[in-house]
């Protein structure tokens, strides 16, 4: 269960936002003071705060400044009562994550919640700090648990040809489209092309168009005034206004709903917003980096994105490749997490067996760093010895082998499988293939069988036996599974 700290001097209102969040299944705590807050933290280690931007002895910029001190990463959302966009923009410079206003909407708060913590749920991976950087810029390579870094970028050569093109593209204005799977770190990415352009002394905003709802959308990236609709309390600083000057990074932007895109281009062309319900337009000065986990280009020409935003966005692109593409780097951000691991739960564990590195290597990485990072902590929580045995591993990864056989025509064993291949032949005349064909997928087939019963289903050793990847292995054995189902229908 996620745990939310409340920090207001306003006893109701704490009282009223502990009830609201706990009906929606958060683990609240609430404290009075500024005092009573920096006593909490370090017991109660939230995964987000809420804290009322006017406190008793302390203002919410000081508390925000000590929060983030203690946990940088930890993402904090400032209630005030004053829709200033000078309140908005400092806090937000010094690492706020959103602020909201009173009188507080239920939808609204529920809505920067639950971004704030997928934000932080990204953060498997980390910025990458000035160190890393000078380090990825030579020839020296830190550490895979070097503590000033989370994201390491160069050991590899995938990676190498990232930071070539984050280099390139940084120091100007062009828009950026950011291709990779959920959980191969684009925000990551963004953020270091931020960091390195000449808007890096201004805001960077990130914000997950795939947890915008088509009522909230336009509000959250350009804002309203107070009246606009129903619920609209308070005048409202979007997203696009909030980056002024710097970087705004839109996530899974494919989601937008067409109106919205329609919204966004009109802001793209003119660089000019006008909030929703207003009547002034504002003008903008923002880079725009977007991410998706499809290409753009094939949703353009399949009607679910529109043709001319593409080609706004696609000035430049960057690929991230997902980690099972880069098997050498997932021992190295394995220490690299347990690293973290380590510190956060207060444990000394030296690394993994050899029968976990074997495992890590052979699997998929379905959620990429993400995954990586959330499996190499539960194991070290169930850990007390010095090493990371397999029986820490969650089940589907440490028999994902067997798994994946459950899927085939029949069971991985050295008994069950002679009628698959015995079937194969009564059958091939209903395939519309040459004889020739057919046999020599047959072969194959048979070849990728008794290399697997010769391993015990190993399929990382099958596969170095056949002098193939694991990937091309995986793809050979759902080929013949189609193929099979074919012949059987």
């Amino acid at each position: 269960m996620q745990q939310i700290l409340v920090i207001d001097d306003d006893r109701d209102m704490c009282l009223l936002l502990k009830k609201f969040l706990t009906s929606h299944g958060f683990n609240v705590s609430v404290a009075y003071s500024s005092k009573q807050a920096l006593e909490l933290l370090g017991i109660f280690k939230p995964d987000l705060v809420l804290c009322d931007f006017r406190l008793d002895m302390i203002d919410g910029k000081t508390m925000l400044v000590k929060m983030k001190d203690l946990f940088p990463l930890m993402p904090v959302i400032i209630i005030t009562g004053y829709s200033d966009i000078k309140v908005a923009v400092e806090v937000m410079k010094l690492g706020a994550y959103d602020y909201i206003t009173k009188p507080i909407i239920p939808g609204e708060i529920m809505l920067t919640i639950n971004n704030a913590l997928k934000h932080e749920v990204k953060k498997a991976v980390h910025v990458i700090e000035a160190s890393d950087i000078s380090a990825a810029k030579t020839d020296e390579k830190p550490e895979a648990g070097d503590e000033n870094g989370q994201y390491i970028f160069n050991q590899s050569p995938s990676l190498q040809k990232i930071i070539d093109e984050i280099s390139r593209v940084a120091p100007t204005n062009y828009s950026v489209i950011l291709y990779g799977e959920s959980g191969s770190g684009k925000e990551v990415i963004a953020q270091e092309i931020h960091r390195r352009s000449n808007r890096c002394n201004a805001p960077f905003v990130a914000i997950d168009c795939g947890a915008l709802s088509k009522e909230l959308a336009g509000s959250e990236l350009f804002g309203h005034e107070k009246g606009a609709f129903t619920g609209a309390m308070n005048q409202k600083t979007g997203s696009f206004e909030l980056a002024n000057g710097g970087t705004i990074f839109l996530d899974e932007i494919a989601n937008l709903s067409y109106d919205i895109q329609i919204s966004l281009l009109r802001v793209i062309q003119e660089r000019r917003l006008r909030r929703v319900g207003g009547v002034k337009d504002i003008q903008l000065d923002v880079r725009i980096i977007v991410a998706s986990n499809e290409k753009l280009w094939e949703a353009s020409k399949k009607g679910k994105f529109r043709e001319d935003l593409f080609h706004r966005f696609n000035e430049f692109s960057v690929t991230i490749p997902p980690l099972r593409e880069r098997k050498e780097d997932i021992m190295m951000f394995s220490r690299h997490f347990l690293g973290m691991t380590n510190k956060e739960l207060n444990k000394a564990i030296k690394g993994f067996s050899s029968e976990v590195e074997e495992i890590f290597n052979s699997y998929v990485w379905y959620g990429n760093l993400r995954e990586l990072k959330n499996v190499i902590k539960r194991a070290a929580l169930l850990t007390d010895g010095d090493w990371i045995e397999d029986r820490a591993l969650p089940f589907e990864i440490t028999n994902f082998g067997k798994l994946l056989f459950e899927k085939l025509p029949s069971s991985p064993s050295a008994i069950d499988l002679e009628p698959v291949k015995a079937e194969v032949p009564e059958s091939r005349s209903m395939l519309n293939e040459t004889t020739l064909k057919g046999v020599s997928i047959d072969a194959e087939y048979e070849m990728i069988l008794q290399a697997l019963k010769q391993t015990n289903f190993n399929k990382s050793k099958a596969a170095r036996f056949l002098h193939i990847d694991r990937k091309t292995l995986y793809n050979k054995m759902k080929q013949y599974q189609q193929l099979n189902n074919h012949r059987t229908a």
